[in-house]
């Protein structure tokens, strides 16, 4: 019996213990009551308390917390359904406020989330949504943190995690994103083919003028030769003539010219003979004999102005006319 007694009041007294003292751990703050009020805030260490009046109400986690935020359905400006979610980052600030603020901060957190997500969502459209989620994730930050501050918890961020459009808009957005593709190949296509085409007139258009410039430096240069040509033709000409007549007014050059000219007709003349298909007489016969007197004239004046040591030649021969630069005698002319 008095071991039984004497193991019931060590029980007691080891209950009077705990019941003394508190360990608050390091990151934790112990929000303390007396005879049911509000006594004080317990930081971390060994803390004093009166038994049976003093008690650990409330423990609050100091460290920063994550909360999930479900997925929830909402609709952008366009019209057009979507499912998001998030995760929301706070951390208590007042252990007394988070205690007696609110039942349950934690809960409370998300729900106000969900609320200010499906609000800021509604304001953009479904390509902003993508585009601007810092945007979106900074005003929800706003929005929390100015409405959980009388709960003593400071919202440090808040991340949209996934945005996840419906089946029907997702295949929608499919067929768009094909065509979008399809639209810009057409026109780098059609681009590709502009810029062919522009070449292709370009090397045309450049082959046209270097044939014309060669056209032209072709045609430039026949008629330099062309002028080059009449040039030594006029000059070769012209030093003819006066060669010509030099030895026209040199005694015997008169007689030795008339012979050439009637050479040269002959010549001719022959040529037309043996070319024409009908023939060809003098329009007056008259005078056929008096031409041919006139050569004979003309043939015994060059004979006989040649020089007497020369060999006479056999008879039946032609006779050759004297070149132009001998000179007959005075008394033969």
């Amino acid at each position: 019996m008095a071991a039984t007694i004497t193991t019931l009041v060590l029980l007691f007294a080891l209950f009077i213990f705990l019941k003394t003292f508190i360990i608050v751990p390091m990151r934790e703050m112990v929000v303390k009551e007396r005879l049911g009020k509000f006594s004080g805030v317990l930081e971390p260490g060994l803390h004093f308390m009166i038994p049976f009046f003093d008690r650990a109400a409330y423990r609050q986690e100091m460290r920063e917390q994550v909360i999930d935020v479900p997925s929830q359905g909402c609709v952008t400006r366009d019209n057009i359904q979507v499912e998001v979610d998030g995760l929301v980052y706070l951390k208590v600030t007042d252990a007394q406020k988070a205690s007696y603020g609110i039942q349950d901060y934690r809960r409370a957190s998300v729900n106000l989330g969900q609320t200010t997500m499906r609000s800021e969502i509604g304001k953009l459209t479904l390509d902003q949504t993508f585009s601007e989620r810092d945007t979106l994730n900074e005003n929800i930050v706003r929005s929390v943190d100015e409405a959980s501050d009388p709960w003593g918890i400071k919202v440090m961020r808040y991340e949209i995690r996934n945005i996840v459009p419906s089946a029907n808009v997702i295949e929608t957005l499919e067929k768009q994103m094909e065509a979008e593709r399809e639209k810009r190949a057409d026109i780098t296509l059609a681009r590709a083919e502009k810029e062919g085409v522009i070449n292709f007139s370009e090397g045309e258009r450049q082959e046209a003028i270097n044939v014309s410039e060669g056209e032209k430096q072709k045609r430039i240069n026949e008629a330099e030769g062309r002028a080059k040509e009449i040039s030594l033709l006029a000059e070769a000409t012209a030093g003819g003539i006066r060669r010509v007549a030099e030895a026209a007014t040199k005694p015997g050059g008169s007689a030795a010219l008339r012979m050439r000219i009637v050479e040269q007709f002959i010549e001719e003349l022959g040529k037309i003979l043996g070319a024409a298909q009908v023939a060809v007489v003098p329009s007056q016969l008259a005078n056929i004999k008096g031409f041919f007197e006139g050569m004979s004239q003309v043939s015994e004046k060059m004979s006989g102005a040649r020089p007497k040591a020369r060999r006479t030649p056999p008879a039946g021969a032609p006779q050759r006319p004297e070149p132009a630069g001998e000179e007959p005698d005075d008394e033969t002319s």
